[in-house]
């Protein structure tokens, strides 16, 4: 592989505008692990794209530009598909979220609470597996970003449409696409040693292979690697992550399931094991008895509730309003329901789901 015909994107944002509850050590870091690797397989320093957003005390050796939403979307838009390279790396560590139509957003430095600014990460695969971006038939995307559900973090508003420009799809392009966390899951980071836990596991592995580099490893024999050690990690408590590969290419599209669906279901949420707590509650059923706990809160709070006449919907709407409200009031419901049916064991498990509940929810409002 000759290193003049290989460009990369490099991304690693620690800090956000949001303030200090988005502060992420390790990004920036692992960014500048991946550049070195690069340079070291001779890949010319004008072709290696460095934005970087990194948190004190850490100051990078190496030049770098922005990690701004303007900055990178150029990057993206103008200055990639103008290059005639032959391989393309994507390199991308910090915040994300997965949308409700279930793309990947990928939070930009100056991203805030009130602005959420960021790259589609499914819009800017589209754009460059088409005739938009000429060159990179082979393409390498790496991702270290959380997939935590945008519903799960309780954003005000929902995060708006924001594609980049597609041209005309064709089969001229191969891409891999190596995501950290997989679908509605955290990407763990270790803020004392400043990394993230797959970017680790990955750079360490790609330091083994060095001799092959700047060339893309072979995905299917790198792949397998990497889901063991992260399964290593899950085992010792460490991560809830599973990782997840995407193949797409002139001969096939495939997604390579990190381990059995049973294995990968999805854990209940707090508000969903709260819902259920709640509900196992024979008079929660009963559209009066709901009516009688509700009637017991504080009018101020009550009267501001979204109600509904099925058990369920009407569980979501109590628990939901009381959680962004105040989440300190998600105990009052605990004492109206207690009064009226004292039994020990839904008790015990209700107090376990609100206390959950509760400390997610002030948990999301730290970030924010």
């Amino acid at each position: 592989m000759n290193p003049d015909r290989v460009h990369a994107l490099i991304v690693g944002i620690e800090r956000y505008d949001a303030g200090p509850a988005w502060d992420l050590p390790g990004p920036a870091r692992d960014a500048v692990a991946f550049h070195r690797l690069l340079r070291a397989a001779g890949v010319p320093e004008e072709q290696l794209r460095l934005h970087l957003a990194p948190l004190p005390p850490f100051v990078p050796a190496v030049p770098h530009r922005p990690a701004d939403r303007t900055t990178l979307r150029r990057v993206l838009v103008r200055e990639l598909p103008r290059e005639q390279g032959d391989v393309l790396w994507v390199w991308w560590g910090g915040h994300g979220v997965l949308d409700r139509s279930g793309h990947l957003r990928l939070f930009c430095a100056d991203a805030t609470t009130a602005d959420k600014l960021g790259i589609d990460l499914d819009s800017a695969l589209d754009r460059y597996a088409g005739d938009a971006v000429p060159g990179f038939g082979e393409q390498l995307w790496v991702v270290d970003a959380c997939e935590s559900f945008e519903e799960d973090l309780a954003f005000r508003e929902p995060l708006p449409p924001d594609a980049l420009p597609a041209g005309r799809r064709n089969h001229a392009h191969r891409q891999t696409l190596l995501r950290a966390a997989g679908r509605g899951r955290v990407a763990a980071n270790d803020p004392e040693r400043g990394t993230g836990l797959f970017s680790e596991i990955l750079l360490g592995l790609l330091a083994e292979g060095a001799a092959a580099l700047p060339a893309p490893p072979d995905p299917e024999g790198l792949f397998p690697a990497v889901r063991s050690r992260i399964a290593a990690l899950r085992e010792a408590g460490h991560t809830l992550q599973y990782p997840e590969i995407r193949l797409q290419g002139p001969e096939r599209t495939e997604i390579v399931a990190p381990a059995p669906a049973a294995a990968v279901a999805r854990p209940a949420s707090p508000l969903q094991r709260a819902v259920t707590a709640l509900l196992a509650y024979p008079l929660m059923q009963d559209p009066a008895e709901r009516q009688a706990v509700v009637a017991s809160l504080d009018p101020g709070v009550s009267g501001t509730l979204a109600r509904h006449s099925k058990a369920r919907t009407d569980a979501v709407g109590i628990l939901n309003g009381l959680a962004r409200r105040r989440p300190e009031a998600l105990w009052d419901v605990f004492d109206a329901v207690v009064s009226l049916d004292d039994d020990p064991e839904l008790k015990d498990e209700l107090a376990a789901a609100l206390r959950e509940l509760e400390t997610s929810v002030k948990r999301r409002r730290d970030r924010k």
